[in-house]
């Protein structure tokens, strides 16, 4: 979807201001959010791309102004009520008022290290051999729809050159639904400048993406 998030490409919001010598967390808080977060998505009613669809759903005005952690907070309490985990009534009160649903999916602690360790490969078995091979002049979709992609909205339309296959994968747009994984294949495609933005653009600047061959048709 178009949303909050979807800000590649785009002028009108400042420069990004790199902080010398970042911390990874600014406040305890935010090691927490992100601890319940992997906590809660261990409990198996969400895939990463429903979470990140959840994340990119929420308020444009509360998104925008919001500290990253702040997101996460809040679409993570969505998922946990849509899900039956927690109430509205409880998220009022900030307090449980019966058990949760997927107790026996609990992440303890003695267990983190290994399940982050193996992290959550998305390669997939393809279905059909790749439609497409390096070299091959391609034009980005035209993606408007509310649901999730990873399409970023100023390459919708625009002409590139795929330059690497990078394996088939599950497709975000279907696993963030739970309309099953795809599978589908994976593209490095490479813009020029000049087709992204125009005459606007700084000579010599390319940019390469990665896509999904549903996002691509053939120039």
């Amino acid at each position: 979807m178009i949303g909050p998030q979807d800000l590649g490409g785009r002028s009108g919001f400042g420069p990004v201001r790199a902080e010398p010598d970042e911390p990874i967390f600014h406040s305890d808080w935010e090691a927490r959010v992100l601890g319940l977060t992997l906590c809660a998505g261990a409990l198996g009613h969400w895939s990463l791309d429903e979470s990140r669809h959840a994340r990119e759903c929420l308020d444009p005005g509360f998104y925008l102004r919001a500290n990253y952690y702040d997101i996460w907070l809040t679409a993570l309490e969505g998922l946990l009520e849509r899900h039956g985990e927690v109430s509205a009534r409880e998220r009022a009160l900030g307090q449980a008022l019966q058990a949760g649903k997927a107790q026996a999916q609990r992440l303890q602690a003695e267990a983190v290290a290994g399940v982050l360790a193996r992290g959550g490969p998305v390669d997939r078995p393809p279905p059909a051999p790749p439609r497409f091979d390096i070299g091959t002049r391609v034009v980005m979709a035209r993606f408007h729809g509310s649901g999730h992609t990873r399409l970023p909205s100023y390459a919708m339309g625009r002409e590139g050159i795929i330059e690497a296959v990078r394996g088939c994968h599950v497709l975000p747009d279907k696993n963030a639904h739970g309309e099953g994984e795809g599978p589908a294949w994976l593209y490095s495609v490479v813009f020029t400048g000049e087709a992204l933005w125009g005459a606007r653009a700084e000579t010599g600047t390319e940019v390469s993406l990665d896509a999904f061959e549903p996002y691509l048709t053939r120039a």
